[in-house]
């Protein structure tokens, strides 16, 4: 009888972030974390306008939703830092804006000006970096001092919004501890079912998406755990393996090429330059101290080649 595992997914904090905010109730606790001044949103407020291309591939994003019919908003988690994030999230917001415009039937060939939402783009950053900006720009990091025609401001959050609260007093903090707590668990116990039970545990026992998690406990250990056969288990493992072996062979081989061509072409740099010496000896017209500094050479290396000039003659 084959033996079946239970492997903690690779995309658990990403599925528990899609899952918690599925539901109007937490999303609307993740709005008013970031906009507490708006005392009139309710649950109806909000529409969910979250990209998903299940059967094709093409551009998604972790979370979207409009405010009011007005204000549109959308987040995604991220543990990895990349500055490529701000492409990702202008691609989201012309897709979410396209699929906004079609549903309010605007046309965009007509001569009357058409009705834009506000928008707003959020990344939640659960990673360690130590450089932790507010705010990453297209314009800034791509282009720099160059002039682009278009620009795109995206608003980085490490956890608790209101820096006047303590961490894990809103929703969005609550949820960066749970992922941090996640990663101590797997970092103590593997991916396994273990860290997945223990990091429930302690987020429950620190009141850290208590409510959530008591709800729906047992759908949340199975939205993160995947079953995995041992025949799988050890064609991944191979598969990881080898990919690593060739990453790490392709590395070697470049850095031995990129050495022997440093050397060839110091090589063939030398060779120049002496040539070069050995032409402005013959013509006699400068001192040796005069071609070693007009060809960058030491006036040792002119007087030797001189001298190998005159036993060749």
């Amino acid at each position: 009888m084959q033996e079946i595992l239970k492997v903690a997914k690779y995309t658990v904090k990403d599925s528990v972030f899609t899952d918690l905010f599925r539901d109007r109730k937490y999303l609307l606790q993740l709005y008013q974390a970031l906009h507490p001044e708006d005392k009139a949103a309710t649950g109806d407020s909000l529409s969910d306008i979250t990209i998903n291309n299940i059967l094709v591939d093409g551009q998604y994003n972790d979370l979207g939703f409009i405010v009011h019919g007005k204000l549109m908003i959308l987040t995604e988690a991220q543990s990895t830092w990349t500055m490529n994030i701000i492409v990702r999230a202008l691609l989201y917001y012309t897709q979410s804006l396209q699929e906004y415009l079609d549903r309010n039937g605007e046309d965009l060939y007509g001569s009357r000006k058409i009705n834009l939402p506000e928008s707003e783009l959020y990344v939640i950053y659960t990673g360690n970096r130590v450089k932790r900006p507010k705010e990453i720009t297209l314009q800034k990091e791509f282009f720099e001092k160059k002039h682009s025609a278009v620009d795109v401001k995206v608003k980085m959050l490490y956890g608790t919004v209101n820096p006047d609260q303590e961490d894990g007093e809103d929703i969005i903090g609550q949820y960066v501890m749970f992922t941090k707590i996640y990663d101590e668990q797997v970092k103590l116990y593997g991916r396994t079912s273990e860290a997945v039970s223990e990091t429930i545990r302690l987020c429950m026992e620190q009141d850290i998406l208590k409510e959530y998690l008591a709800s729906r406990e047992k759908e949340v250990i199975t939205m993160m755990m995947d079953l995995y056969d041992q025949d799988r288990i050890m064609k991944i493992h191979i598969a990881s393996e080898a990919k690593i072996a060739a990453e790490k062979a392709a590395k070697k081989a470049a850095k031995k090429a990129a050495k022997e061509a440093a050397k060839e072409a110091a090589k063939r740099e030398k060779e120049q330059k002496e040539a070069a010496v050995q032409r402005m000896l013959k013509l006699g017209k400068l001192s040796v101290e005069e071609i070693a500094d007009c060809q960058a050479v030491s006036v040792e290396t002119v007087r030797r080649i001189e001298a190998e000039m005159l036993q060749e003659a």
